[in-house]
């Protein structure tokens, strides 16, 4: 129907419908891997507009999206009520104003349910555990073998595996012992250790006074 075409390129759909093109270009390089979508949430706090949660991006992509069908369908009703000139003007930017909280309202009702998608924080990497001290649970640490525990930043206990360099002048590390993770090996996947006394550092959180 011609009527869709004409109000999508009318006022105040138009504001919308440009929008529109620009969200659909941002998700189609999300899709090509060209950019991330979360690359604005640095920038940009929506927790204060009702809508943190989500990345940035989600959430001004729905309130668009909610905005520019609001204002479509608004404009079919308009035009179809036969209105010309100021009245149709007027009404034109009623429901530009209207559209702004409808969108807003309805972005904050989806940010909800899809907030549990987003954690708020990422899950511990492997990498954060570097400088953190650790507690080895095997008798012997060489560089072939050894395992410890690291407390991760959520207080949750990991069972990493572990190396030491045979080559440090270095003290043994056997079970109970307190050591430093200094490095991670990606192709091993363990950590490198060295001999740390936890009583000279008492204030560390991660430190092992027992």
């Amino acid at each position: 129907m011609p009527e869709f075409p004409e109000a999508a390129t009318g006022f105040p759909a138009i504001i919308f419908s440009s929008a529109l093109v620009v969200v659909l270009g941002f998700w189609l390089l999300v899709m090509l891997g060209g950019t991330e979508a979360d690359s604005f949430d640095s920038d940009v706090d929506l927790d204060v507009a009702g809508l943190g949660g989500v990345p940035v991006t989600v959430a001004a992509s729905m309130a668009v999206v909610v905005a520019w069908f609001s204002t479509l369908a608004g404009s079919v009703l308009i035009s179809r009520a036969g209105l010309t000139g100021l009245a149709h003007a007027a009404a034109g930017l009623v429901l530009l104003l209207v559209s702004v909280p409808v969108a807003w309202g309805a972005a904050r009702a989806l940010v909800r349910p899809l907030a549990k998608l987003f954690p708020d924080e990422p899950g511990p990497s492997r990498q954060d555990f570097i400088g953190s001290l650790c507690t080895i649970r095997t008798g012997r640490v060489d560089a072939g073998f050894g395992q410890a525990e690291v407390a991760a930043r959520d207080g949750a206990v990991a069972l990493v595996q572990v190396r030491q360099n045979p080559q440090a002048r270095e003290g043994a590390l056997t079970a109970g012992n307190s050591a430093l993770l200094y490095a991670y090996d990606d192709a091993g996947e363990f950590f490198w250790v060295a001999p740390y006394a936890a009583s000279l550092d008492p204030g560390h959180p991660r430190a092992d006074h027992g």
